[in-house]
């Protein structure tokens, strides 16, 4: 899909189709009152007619409008004039999307981008538009044999500013907003593919082929000898039962003026497939076990957008491959391992698995002297349960970093809610024969998991992303979702301090 921008009014537009806004109740948008003008009230007579109420997402198609050079005009309901927020506006994208391509349109130009969207902005408008219509747009078929015949003609996208200077804004609303979809994009590929062929091996691979065509980013990998040299010993119990060796996965990317600038580092759960091992799952929706990786796909996913954007920072990406399985050979309830901190776990269950794989990896990267680590997991279904699939679970005890990683939620849509690291919960990992466990019973899971990440984090600002609620969907419309790749993408964006709005 290509997309532009340009400032002009509709009656001068030459294209397959020009689409405009229509408020409940049949009130005519600015843009269209222009284009019912000039057809000597050709619009405003079929909205009369009842035609089109103005509701939200509602359509009207018209052809061969009296005076009007573009073939055709789209009429779009966006809801009450002063009530139009973002979700409604996504929403409304994504109709029109649809519509476009249901009628044939190659191309178009599309004047909601100037409607008011309350607290928004025209660079958030334009980005939003084009990730919207990206992901609208998404389909894995990748190994069907037969692919759908959905038609999807659309190839050229115009959006429209309400003056010359903010152009500029436009084009670098665009060019965010297609970085961040194509990272969505990766996001989803990965944790979209089946676990016998996304394994630790395939992650790394993805991340080469990132590498190949960036000159700054440089991918290095550990294998389970090196991993054991280190003392990762809890990492390696998680991957001992599966056949397919552990790798994890270094992205590392330098785009600072200054070279040794400190580095952000982003922390990616990568299990492949999460059968619990020797506590071992209920059958019922295992398949969705191979979004366990779904850190590690937020990962390079955000990944890749910073390296098509070129931001100036020093950023390094880690995806914590593995696989945990049942077997001869596995790790088992009682097991007391030694992490590569030194401190001792109690496997009380071998299903909290994904705590006992960063922890290792949040000692690792303490040989970057980072400025700041942030981890992104599927960690605990209890934090499903709290937030639901609309809000990812946040958790630091360093505030300005928490405050910036929310706000990154907000600008980008992709929404964080914080959650207490208070010492009380700490208490619910006390073991009488290690330093700690590694379950805090059912009460207050996700807060629990994160108390346990926290003992390995005393050496620098550190944060914690559970996304196992937004990660992936389920239902119908199973799977990635390609979160968080907004939130991190923009947490970066604005770490780099690169002009967005006005």
């Amino acid at each position: 899909m290509e997309f532009s921008v340009k400032s002009g009014s509709p009656e001068k537009q030459r294209s397959a189709c020009i689409v405009v806004g229509v408020y409940e109740p049949r009130r005519l948008s600015g843009i269209a009152e222009q284009l019912d003008k000039i057809s000597e009230g050709y619009i405003s007579n079929l909205l009369r007619r009842g035609d089109l109420e103005g509701k939200p997402g509602q359509m009207l198609l018209l052809h061969h409008v009296p005076n009007v050079l573009s073939e055709r005009v789209l009429l779009v309901g966006c809801g009450k004039e002063r009530e139009l927020d973002e979700r409604q506006y996504k929403q409304i994208i994504t109709k029109t999307i649809n519509t476009l391509n249901e009628t044939g349109s190659m191309e178009a130009v599309c004047f909601l981008t100037e409607l008011h969207v309350k607290g928004r902005d025209t660079y958030w408008k334009v980005r939003e538009a084009v990730e919207t219509t990206q992901n609208s747009l998404y389909c894995f078929d990748a190994l069907k044999t037969r692919k759908g015949e959905t038609r999807r003609p659309l190839r050229k996208l115009v959006f429209n500013v309400p003056t010359r200077r903010e152009l500029t804004v436009g084009e670098r609303a665009i060019e965010h907003g297609m970085a961040v979809s194509a990272g969505m994009h990766l996001c989803r590929d990965v944790a979209n593919m089946p676990p016998n062929i996304c394994n630790p091996a395939y992650l790394a691979s993805q991340a080469r082929q990132i590498a190949e065509n960036t000159e700054n980013l440089t991918v290095t990998t550990l294998g389970e000898e090196q991993m054991e040299a280190l003392g990762m010993n809890s990492y390696l119990a998680v991957g001992r039962g599966s056949h397919n060796e552990s790798v994890m996965t270094i992205m590392e990317y330098k785009g600072a003026v200054d070279n040794t600038e400190k580095p952000i580092v982003l922390v990616g759960k990568g299990l492949t497939f999460d059968s619990g091992g020797i506590s071992l799952k209920p059958g019922e929706a295992m398949d969705e076990m191979k979004y366990d990786m779904g850190g590690a796909a937020g990962v390079i996913g955000t990944m890749k957008a910073l390296c098509q954007m070129q931001l100036p920072l020093n950023v390094i990406g880690i995806l914590a491959g593995c696989e945990n399985m049942p077997s001869s050979n596995a790790y088992r309830p009682g097991d007391i391992l030694t992490t590569m901190s030194g401190q001792t776990v109690e496997v009380l269950n071998t299903d909290a698995e994904g705590r006992l794989v960063l922890c290792d990896v949040l000692t690792y990267v303490e040989r970057f002297d980072p400025e700041l680590v942030v981890d992104t997991a599927t960690l605990t279904g209890a934090c499903v349960i709290a937030l639901g699939k609309h809000a990812s679970g946040l958790f630091s005890g360093h505030n300005p970093l928490a405050h910036e990683l929310l706000n990154a939620g907000e600008q980008s849509g992709d929404r964080a809610w914080r959650m207490p690291l208070w010492d009380e919960y700490q208490e619910h990992l006390e073991s009488p024969f290690a330093d700690m466990t590694n379950l805090g019973g059912r009460a207050a899971g996700s807060i629990t998991a994160a108390c346990f990440l926290s003992r390995f984090t005393k050496k620098y600002n550190w944060a914690h992303l559970d996304v196992a609620g937004t990660a992936w969907n389920s239902g119908a419309n199973k799977g990635s979702t390609g979160r968080p790749v907004p939130l991190l993408t923009q947490f970066l964006i604005n770490k780099a301090g690169v002009e967005q709005g006005e």
